[in-house]
């Protein structure tokens, strides 16, 4: 078995633990899995966790304890080599990933944001490094805002896109288990390193067109971004109600060197805290320009089909993003949510 099977196994296995353990046995289930230092690193407010203690008490229990009836969704599991350098640098590491869904019932408050009762769904995306067959890195994000918006809450203007989409791929086929084609795995990281790095970063500050997007997207690609964002079904739609809005806010956003980006057959997946580096130039939901230097925490999930892609599922961690503008999201939340 090699060790992109091996690794994939591991985690696939720890989650399914994971979900499943008690109350007294989930420590033992995560350190199973995981080293004794892990390095968490999960959305604001939470942010950055280290060690298998503080990973257990300060997010796994709280967790459990607002949700318990929580199970999670997979809709797409990859695992491979990094290559997420901005001079193609190949790192070496290798990683798993996958996002969906984590459904259960918001039983008790979490965060601040108050219970609703009911059932709700929250996305997920997880990055694990591997060493040894452990569990050594955590990067993970949940779509907060999509969570607060089922808890009743807005603390953002309406998204330009579609609220609440966030599918399984469209054919159904993206957990992969089993070993993948190489060449095809091949062929879908070449890709997405020129789009990153390349096309993404070669905006003019004035026309749209000199990144390139069309090169790389399909006209009906489908865009599935965060709360406060929304999706966006198609080239068009995407260009309009996302990137326009975007880029007039940050101008010269560029992308950095990311904390992994890897593919397995037609599927890519990266996670990048301090991916994108701009200045906030420009409005962005709500907010005047600040002159801020901004940093976006992000993950990315695409599918695709011979030289385009096809789907994009797309976290940024919007809390951390207004935080930099000095503007608290979750104060926001906490005072919408006594005025309701």
């Amino acid at each position: 078995m090699s060790s992109n099977q091996s690794n994939k196994k591991a985690v696939w296995e720890f989650w399914q633990a994971q979900e499943s353990a008690s109350v007294e046995d989930l420590p033992k289930v995560i350190e199973a899995a995981t080293t004794r230092n892990i390095k968490w690193f999960g959305p604001d407010p939470i942010n950055s966790l280290t060690g298998i203690e503080s990973y257990t008490e300060d997010y796994c229990r709280p967790l459990n304890n607002s949700f318990p009836d929580m199970k999670r969704q997979t809709h797409i599991f990859i695992g491979g080599q990094s290559n997420g350098k901005v001079d193609g640098t190949d790192d070496g590491q290798m990683w798993v990933c996958g996002t969906g869904y984590l459904s259960g019932t918001f039983a008790n408050d979490w965060l601040g944001i108050p219970a609703s009762g009911k059932t709700i769904r929250i996305r997920w995306g997880e990055f694990c490094l591997m060493e040894d067959g452990k569990i050594v890195t955590v990067y993970f994000l949940l779509d907060l805002i999509d969570l607060m918006q089922q808890a009743g809450i807005d603390v953002l203007p309406p998204a330009l896109g579609k609220d609440h989409l966030y599918p399984p791929p469209k054919d159904g086929h993206a957990i992969f288990l089993d070993a993948q084609n190489e060449i095809e795995s091949a062929q879908s990281l070449a890709l997405i390193r020129k789009f990153l790095f390349e096309s993404l970063n070669s905006y003019d500050q004035s026309d749209l067109q000199s990144m390139g997007v069309g090169q790389y997207f399909t006209q009906d690609v489908q865009w599935y971004g965060p709360g406060g964002i929304g999706a966006c079904l198609g080239l068009k739609e995407f260009e309009e109600l996302h990137q326009k809005p975007w880029l007039t806010a940050y101008p010269d956003r560029q992308v950095q060197d990311l904390d992994n980006l890897f593919a397995e057959g037609d599927f890519i997946g990266t996670s990048g805290w301090g991916a994108v580096k701009a200045t906030h130039a420009g409005p962005y939901l709500g907010c005047p320009a600040t002159g801020n230097t901004i940093v976006t925490n992000g993950i990315d999930f695409w599918k695709r089909r011979d030289d385009k892609f096809i789907e994009n599922w797309v976290f940024v961690d919007m809390i951390h993003l207004f935080r930099q503008f000095g503007v608290d999201l979750m104060e926001r939340m906490k005072s919408r949510a006594t005025s309701n």
